[in-house]
């Protein structure tokens, strides 16, 4: 699991800086000023999650228990569900398509994604470390 979290969120980073330079050179052609806040809170969401995503596949291998892994499903889950509905509105508006409006009902389960996530990091933070460190395995090798 810690490497699939590490490469999705490489790929995340990767997405975040591609839609951002599109959103900052492209995209504000063609919508308002409202839409184009809507489409950077997107972005600068993803890109906060995408490194907690990371820091969640780092620690995975350090920590290998269902909490960190629900907080890296739960970050991806709030990428695509927060992040994706609001470029999806951003897109609508810039196609003039008022009939799938109702997208923006899902922006707030994504926010709810972030937030277990982030919860999970924090439980798994309380509970007593189970892990040796690097020092204690090899003073523990040597001997």
């Amino acid at each position: 699991m810690s490497k699939r979290f590490i490469q999705i969120a490489a790929l995340s980073g990767a997405l975040s800086v591609a839609l951002g330079a599109f959103g900052a050179h492209s995209l504000k052609k063609l919508i308002d000023e409202n839409a184009l806040s809507t489409f950077e809170t997107g972005v600068r969401y993803q890109f906060y999650h995408t490194f907690a995503l990371l820091a969640v596949g780092i620690l995975y291998r350090r920590m290998p228990t269902k909490l960190m892994e629900w907080a890296g499903i739960l970050f991806i889950s709030g990428i695509v569900l927060f992040c994706g509905s609001l470029y999806m509105l951003t897109f609508l508006q810039a196609v003039e398509n008022v009939g799938l409006k109702g997208i923006g009902a899902i922006t707030p389960l994504g926010g709810v994604c972030f937030i277990a996530g982030w919860i999970c990091v924090f439980m798994q933070a309380l509970k007593p470390s189970t892990h040796t460190s690097r020092k204690e395995r090899s003073s523990s090798s040597a001997e």
